[in-house]
């Protein structure tokens, strides 16, 4: 069973920056496409990156230029560096993989099976 474990979220101030990670374990597929999804009270959950198998990226429009998703294969970290934040990131932040090569459709939540439990980020003005 693939579990999926986030952390680095915390509070900043508007313009601050922070990293993302997410631990994988129980992987039994050589092939994934891993997402980072968020979602604001009252809102509903809003792709926010994706990477694929061979390191393609996507992006939401909202975080283009802001953020950054990689990942470390040897470590089963996916990561996500926010810079110039904003407090309309304020949400929790939630990694996601699909057991797919191509990272097709990504800001779509039902394309993905497993799901970290999220991790907080607030930014404050």
């Amino acid at each position: 069973q693939v579990q999926l474990v986030e952390s680095g979220g915390g509070s900043v101030q508007t313009g601050g920056s922070l990293r993302l990670s997410c631990v994988a374990s129980g992987y039994t597929y050589p092939s994934y496409c891993m997402g980072w999804f968020r979602q604001a009270p009252g809102k509903e959950r809003e792709g926010v990156a994706a990477i694929d198998t061979d390191g393609n990226t996507s992006y939401g429009d909202s975080v283009k230029g802001r953020f950054i998703i990689s990942k470390d294969m040897a470590k089963n970290t996916l990561y996500l560096q926010m810079n110039s934040l904003k407090p309309e990131d304020t949400a929790m932040y939630y990694c996601a993989a699909d057991r797919s090569r191509t990272c097709m459709g990504w800001a779509h939540e039902e394309k993905y099976s497993y799901w970290g439990q999220g991790t907080q980020v607030t930014v404050s003005s």
